[in-house]
C-alpha cells in the first residue's frame, strides 16, 4: 500500500509551511515516527514523523513552501521489510553510496558532482583547478572564480541560502512596526544592589528547593506586571479603531534559538511565584533550543521582555512585538560609580529601555511605567515581596 503523508496543521492561525530540510534521502527506507523532515512555519520550526515504514518518496523539495494538506510525500509500506541485516553492511552500503554520489570519475580528474557543475556554469577548466584533497570540491572551484572583479586572494568567497519562513516573518513585522506605529523609546537605570544580595542570600537553597536557578528574569517579571497593572495602557494594543485592554499578564520572553529569535510566553504572569516564573522560562527556553517550541507557547502575548545583556549589550532601543503596545529592553550589568546620599559608590548598575506605541500610550504613562519597573527591582524586598521574602522564594 501506498500512504499520501499530507503536511499536518501545527495550529489554528497557521496555513503555509516550508520545507526546511528533508532528514533522509529520497527512496529510502524509513521507519514509523522517524523524523523525516523540518518544517518552518512563520513562528516556529517543527518536525514530521513519517506516519508508517516503508520506502520513501519525495512530493516536495527543500525551500519549498506547502499549505496544510498537501501532499509531502508518499511511503509505500510494502518495502517496510527490507532491511540491511547488520551495521557493517549498512556502514559498508553507506561508504560505497557516497562515495558513488560525491566522486564522478567519468574523467581521469576526480571531482564531485557540484563542483563540476560550477565549474561549467563559470567557463573554468577544471584541468587548471588544484585541489588540497584527492578530488576537487565546490570550495576549490570557488577559489578560482573572481569575487567582485578582484584577484583570486586566498581565503575569499562567499555563500548563500534562503531565509527561512521565520526569518522572513520575522523581518516582515520589524519592518511594519517600523511603518505603521509611532514608536519611542524612554530610558532610566536601575541599581540592582538588593537583588544582588537576595540572590547571594538565597540563591543555593532556592536552587535545592525548587530546581532553577534565582535568577535576574523573575525579579523583573513580577516588576513588570506589578507595573502593567499600574499602568494599564501599556498592557493594551490597537485592533483597527478600538483600543483592547487586558486584566491579565501573558509576557513574551525573548529567547534566541537555533532558527532564530522566538517570544515564547509566560501565561498569567501576574499570578506566578518567583519560582514559577524561573521554572517556566527554563521549560520555554529549553524547548526553543532543541527545537520542541510548540505553536501554542508562541502565540499571544499582551507585553515581552527582552535581555540584551545576556550577549552585552549596554544599551539598545528595542523593536514592538506586534501587535503589543510596548516592550521593556533589559542590558548588561555593570559596575559603575554612582552618587549615593552625596558620597561616591560603586554600584551594580543596569540601562532599562521601554520601547511604546505612542500612538496608545502616552508620554507620562510610558515614564511612570519604567519608573515603576525601577522602584520594584531596586527594592524588591518590599515592593515584590511585601516584606517577606523567604514566603515569597517558596523557602519558608
Amino acid at each position: 500500500m501506498v500512504l499520501e503523508m499530507k503536511i499536518p496543521s501545527p495550529g489554528e492561525s497557521i496555513t503555509e509551511v516550508e520545507i526546511s530540510q528533508w532528514m533522509v534521502k529520497d527512496g529510502d527506507i524509513v521507519s514509523k515516527d522517524q523524523t523525516i523532515a523540518e518544517l518552518d512555519s512563520d513562528k516556529a520550526t517543527l518536525d514530521l514523523p513519517a506516519e508508517a515504514s516503508g520506502k520513501i518518496t519525495f512530493k516536495a523539495q527543500e525551500g519549498d513552501t506547502m499549505l496544510v494538506g498537501d501532499i509531502v510525500c508518499l511511503i509505500d509500506t510494502s518495502q517496510a521489510s527490507i532491511v540491511i541485516e547488520s551495521s557493517n553492511d549498512i556502514i559498508n552500503d553507506s561508504i560505497k553510496e557516497e562515495i558513488k554520489i560525491e566522486i564522478d570519475q567519468s574523467d581521469d580528474i576526480s571531482i564531485t558532482p557540484l563542483a563540476r557543475n560550477i565549474a561549467s556554469d563559470k567557463g573554468i577548466d577544471i584541468n587548471e583547478i588544484k585541489a588540497k584533497g584527492e578530488k576537487i570540491t565546490k570550495e576549490d572551484v570557488l577559489k578560482v572564480v573572481p569575487a567582485m572583479g578582484s584577484s583570486n586572494d586566498e581565503g575569499r568567497g562567499e555563500s548563500r541560502e534562503k531565509l527561512s519562513m521565520l526569518r522572513r516573518k520575522v523581518a516582515e513585522r520589524l519592518v511594519s512596526v517600523k511603518n505603521q506605529t509611532a514608536m519611542l523609546t524612554t530610558f532610566n537605570e536601575a541599581d540592582l544592589s538588593k537583588i544582588f544580595d537576595l540572590r547571594k542570600k538565597y540563591k543555593e537553597a532556592f536552587s535545592q528547593k525548587h530546581g532553577v536557578s534565582l535568577g535576574f528574569m523573575s525579579f523583573f517579571t513580577k516588576a513588570v506586571t506589578r507595573a502593567l497593572e499600574m499602568y494599564p495602557d501599556v498592557n493594551s494594543m490597537i485592533d483597527g479603531n478600538e483600543k483592547v485592554s487586558f486584566n491579565y499578564c501573558d509576557i513574551s520572553i525573548a529567547v534566541s534559538g537555533p532558527k532564530g529569535l522566538m517570544t515564547p510566553i509566560l501565561r498569567n504572569a501576574q499570578n506566578l511565584s518567583f519560582a514559577a516564573v524561573e521554572q517556566e522560562i527554563k521549560r520555554l527556553a529549553d524547548n526553543v533550543k532543541n527545537k520542541s517550541i510548540t505553536v501554542d507557547d508562541l502565540t499571544g502575548g499582551t507585553f515581552t521582555i527582552s535581555n540584551g545583556g545576556v550577549f552585552g549589550s549596554m544599551l539598545s532601543t528595542p523593536i514592538i512585538n506586534p501587535p503589543q503596545s510596548g516592550i521593556l529592553g533589559m542590558h548588561n550589568i555593570i559596575q559603575r560609580p554612582v552618587a549615593i546620599d552625596g558620597k561616591v559608590e560603586i554600584r551594580p548598575m543596569m540601562y532599562l529601555a521601554l520601547s511604546y506605541d505612542h500612538r496608545i500610550i502616552d508620554g507620562n504613562q510610558s515614564v511612570g511605567f519604567l519608573i515603576a519597573v525601577k522602584e520594584g527591582v531596586e527594592d524588591p524586598e518590599n515592593i515584590l515581596m511585601n516584606g517577606k521574602v523567604e514566603k515569597s522564594l517558596g523557602l519558608s
